[in-house]
């Protein structure tokens, strides 16, 4: 089965720069289902997240990445939209030729603390006699100890099929530290499709 196309390889190769911070933790493709590069009209691209600013701003980044192809969901989906029901949904996608959609979710903020622990350079050996004890102590200064937080998103990138109305690739990632929302959301997507290739998905 060939499903999505051609925004997914420009999604990949336009981003060249490290993603030493994002790594996938776990995936799944359908083994019947191959991406063939020629037959994309549309992808909608979504990202669940509760803040409308960074709904919209994700979004765009995910979009842009595509080129034309990708189209942004904050346009045709609402908190209404909601109430409508599964067919009229399928119906409006499949009438506006969508062929997919690109999902992205936040499922996860850990916070991880380190202890690095504080260290003396040399202990005195020498306990009886003043000079003794303060020659070697001269220079034994205690390093205190120190804690460091890290803040791990874990993302969930899901790749629905329209035409056969299924999930066909699901992923997991953790993003460390991330500076920027766009620059996470191009991680991610790099590290996504680099996998997707790797493992035959993407040809």
């Amino acid at each position: 089965m060939r499903i999505l196309s051609k925004c997914l390889l420009l999604l990949c190769a336009t981003l060249f720069f490290s993603c030493a911070s994002t790594r996938i933790d776990k995936s799944w493709r359908d083994p019947d289902v191959s991406v063939d590069t020629a037959s994309l009209k549309k992808v909608l691209v979504v990202a669940l997240l509760k803040d409308e600013a960074n709904r919209r701003s994700a979004e765009d980044k995910m979009a842009s990445l595509m080129n034309s192809k990708g189209v942004v969901s904050y346009n045709l989906l609402t908190q209404n939209s909601i109430k409508e029901s599964d067919e009229v949904w399928k119906a409006k996608l499949k009438n506006d030729g969508f062929d997919g959609a690109l999902v992205m979710r936040l499922v996860d903020v850990d916070k991880e603390v380190n202890y690095t622990p504080g260290n003396i350079s040399t202990y005195p050996v020498y306990y009886r006699g003043f000079h003794g004890y303060w020659r070697v102590g001269w220079n034994s200064y205690y390093t205190p100890g120190s804690y460091n937080t890290t803040q791990n998103y874990s993302i969930e990138t899901n790749v629905y099929s329209f035409r056969s109305d299924k999930l066909i690739w699901t992923g997991l990632t953790t993003t460390s530290n991330p500076s920027k929302l766009d620059k996470m959301v191009a991680e991610v997507t790099t590290v996504v499709f680099d996998k997707m290739k790797k493992e035959g998905f993407l040809k």
